[in-house]
């Protein structure tokens, strides 16, 4: 009987010691991460009345205005059917205006409004003081994010271009 009880305890040993470990697991440290992020930005955000979301797409719209809302799903790497309910709410808050484009009605062009524009200077200081609570060197996050591009690029199964920007498509 006694001798049962070792051989189980030994075969549960062996299944132990090659289960994988949380935090040997890369996913687990982007998931983690990316959860220790939003709580940096979420009272930074608070502040302007933006969730994270939003941000995304104000920060794609500050970046360049009037675009499509499918170059701004791409651009997020969104569905329409995700993107939409989220346009919907930033145009509520005064932020965005949306109108079909007039040389192809099929597709609708989101432009800023002035809140938008003036809210760009609010926002202006999020990514330092992001920056500053990682405690890293910007060197160190523009190599982490340059690392991060390799990863997601690979995983969906493109390639980066030299100008980090991930082809459409």
């Amino acid at each position: 009987m006694i001798e049962k009880v070792r051989s189980a305890s030994s075969a549960e040993d062996a299944l132990n010691s090659d289960a994988p470990k949380l935090d040997q697991q890369f996913c687990f440290a982007v998931y983690s991460t990316q959860h220790a992020l939003n709580k940096i930005y979420a009272p930074l955000l608070e502040r302007l009345g933006l969730t994270y979301p939003q941000y995304l797409v104000m920060l794609v719209l500050w970046e360049t205005d009037d675009l499509t809302v499918k170059a701004i799903g791409n651009r997020l790497q969104l569905d329409s059917g995700t993107l939409t309910p989220l346009l919907k709410r930033v145009e509520a808050m005064g932020l965005i205006g949306r109108a079909r484009d007039p040389g192809d009605e099929r597709q609708v062009r989101v432009k800023l409004s002035a809140s938008g524009s003036r809210l760009r200077r609010e926002a202006k200081g999020i990514a330092s003081e992001v920056s500053r609570a990682t405690g890293r060197s910007n060197d160190d996050l523009k190599a982490i994010r340059k690392d991060l591009r390799k990863v997601r690029n690979a995983l969906l199964g493109k390639r980066d271009k030299p100008d980090g920007k991930v082809p459409a498509g």
